[in-house]
């Protein structure tokens, strides 16, 4: 999960195959555009070019470099150059009026998600946004609103969902092996120091730059950490834990507290590595270093979200699943089920469990999910959306999932601002949470 190895695919790839489609969809070619193509942008594009059955017809961005870097992508594969956009922050709107573009794929800044991902919708694309999908409340509704008004799907590009050990939990859950689930823990735990800092040169690291002298995301992501105080990152470990307790399908989020710790990470980082009279050494930073989250579920369930990506730690997602007949937790990677397990009151190893109950979509494309980015997920959530575009449905992970799950961010930040009272999460399904079906993880398709 090193950032560093976003591109660590071969293009020497085969193409990746795909399941269950007719003879006609066999043939049929789905036509992607990219806006965004930095490093997570062209992630995607080296996912989707292995692909007989994609073609990439146009990518965006304001960045020279990304494109020049992207076209030399597209070129080793010998594919055909596809139409390049990217005059101005607006140029991604021509793009949309192209209809040779059945689906969007969208990695920018997070400030642009909402807005480009609008204008997709209308244009009639299929569209995928990276994570966080939405920076406010307002814009998790304006998704939905327009999803609800075009008709347009648009799916929340959350890898993790996808990952080997959480969807053998998932799978575990569903056949009722942990009892009925009380309580789920997650986050984010990454030391992103050397994200948000950069010399200007190097992706990551080697200064302790951001904005405009700095490149990649520091350039932007820096930025959210002086504004704000919150869960600004909360998808990675919500979107499996959603999954676990059915939100949006039977379930739904009623309430959260936040709370924050002092904000010391960031301003000591640069004062150790560019030392205190560093122009920078003068920033305020307004995100505590440690955001702590509980969410109530409407059937009884607690959820604990931890953001954590300013101080020097070993990665971690803090998994753990908690029923009334067993517990798994990922940083131990052990499991304990009562009645089943060997000893009382003992853990147990989790790998023997999560090879038995691997998920079929695991089992069956796991040699070639290993060469893709991220462990193999990145693989698997892209292979998602590009079935979903195929075969004309929804997607898995659909648009009121990526309005829920980003809106804890906003109203993270509420709560802390409000001295950690209690703040109302919306029901973004305006009740159809009731009657909705599961979608995700139900059989081996995507």
């Amino acid at each position: 999960m090193d950032r560093r190895n976003f591109l660590t695919t071969s293009l020497a790839t085969s193409a990746i195959p795909f399941l269950n489609v007719n003879a006609a969809q066999k043939d049929k070619k789905v036509k992607l555009a990219f806006i965004g193509v930095g490093l997570r942008g062209r992630n995607h594009v080296e996912q989707a070019i292995y692909r007989d059955d994609v073609e990439i017809t146009a990518i965006c961005d304001i960045d020279p470099d990304a494109i020049k870097r992207t076209l030399a992508i597209t070129q080793k594969a010998n594919r055909k150059d596809p139409a390049v956009y990217g005059k101005n922050d607006n140029d991604f709107i021509n793009m949309l009026k192209r209809d040779d573009i059945d689906g969007v794929v969208i990695a920018t800044p997070w400030e642009w998600h909402v807005p480009m991902s609008v204008e997709s919708m209308k244009a009639g694309k299929y569209t995928a946004v990276e994570v966080s999908a939405t920076v406010t409340l307002q814009e998790s509704w304006d998704l939905v609103d327009t999803y609800e008004k075009t008709g347009s799907h648009c799916m929340i590009l959350e890898n993790v969902c996808y990952r080997r050990d959480v969807m053998s939990v998932l799978n575990m859950i569903r056949k009722g092996m942990f009892g009925e689930m009380l309580y789920a823990h997650c986050g984010y735990q990454h030391d992103l120091r050397e994200v948000k800092f950069n010399d200007g040169k190097n992706f990551y690291g080697g200064g302790v730059e951001f904005g405009e002298k700095a490149i990649s995301e520091a350039k932007w992501r820096t930025q959210h950490s002086i504004d704000r105080n919150g869960d600004i990152y909360p998808t990675h470990g919500l979107g499996p834990v959603a999954h676990w307790l059915d939100i949006n399908r039977g379930n739904k989020f009623n309430y959260l507290t936040s709370t924050a710790t002092k904000a010391r990470g960031l301003h000591k980082h640069i004062v150790d590595k560019g030392g205190a009279d560093h122009p920078n050494s003068k920033v305020k930073f307004k995100l505590g270093d440690v955001v702590t989250t509980t969410i109530q579920c409407e059937n009884g369930e607690n959820i604990v979200i931890i953001h954590d990506c300013n101080s020097p730690r070993p990665y971690s997602l803090g998994f753990r699943a908690q029923g009334t007949e067993g517990i798994w937790m990922d940083d131990n990677k052990s499991i304990y089920l009562q009645g089943k397990s060997p000893k009382a009151h003992a853990w147990e190893p989790f790998k023997p469990y999560q090879e038995e109950h691997d998920h079929p979509v695991w089992k069956t494309h796991a040699q070639t999910a290993e060469k893709a980015g991220h462990g193999g997920i990145d693989f698997f959530v892209l292979r998602a959306f590009i079935e979903s575009v195929k075969n004309k449905v929804a997607p898995p992970i659909d648009v009121y999932d990526a309005a829920a799950w980003s809106a804890i961010s906003p109203l993270s930040e509420l709560s802390i601002a409000r001295g950690s009272s209690p703040v109302e999460i919306p029901d973004f399904t305006r009740g159809k949470w009731k009657t909705n079906k599961r979608i995700f993880g139900l059989t081996e398709n995507y």
